[in-house]
């Protein structure tokens, strides 16, 4: 079984730094007026998710000999607003695709392959939030 481990510091305030298992860091924080010096805790979860279906969709589409010039993803998430914990219900991932040459056919299935058997952070979060996509393509 592969095994991880972060460690996350708190240095004042409201105010933490998370360092990753190679040693790269971020810092979070609370969001108000003495704290707003770092990322949002929760949105942490949905930027890993974007990174990690990232990484999966750069590769996949590189396997498949597409040329993809640029991606971004725009996260979205609902929380539930009834009382503690406040867990995302709803996450929508948006991916806009530039490259040359960019079918859709491609470009659904790297997807299709990242949210259903690659995503380590997407299939962790499954079952709790209801996760779903859209994609545009921009072809150069």
């Amino acid at each position: 079984m592969a095994a991880s481990e972060v460690r996350v510091r708190w240095t004042e305030k409201m105010q933490f730094v998370g360092t990753d298992s190679t040693k790269h860091s971020v810092v979070m924080s609370a969001q108000d007026a003495e704290n707003g010096t770092g990322v949002k805790p929760s949105d942490m979860l949905l930027l890993a998710l974007g990174g990690c279906s990232g990484v999966d969709v750069v590769g996949i589409l590189a396997r498949q000999r597409q040329e993809l010039t640029g991606l971004e993803m725009r996260i979205s998430g609902e929380q539930s607003d009834e009382g503690w914990p406040r867990p995302f219900r709803k996450i929508h991932i948006q991916y806009i695709l530039k490259g040359k040459g960019l079918t859709e056919k491609t470009v659904e299935r790297a997807i299709q392959l990242s949210q259903e058997k690659y995503c380590s952070v997407g299939s962790t979060i499954e079952g709790v939030a209801e996760i779903t996509y859209s994609y545009e393509i921009h072809n150069e």
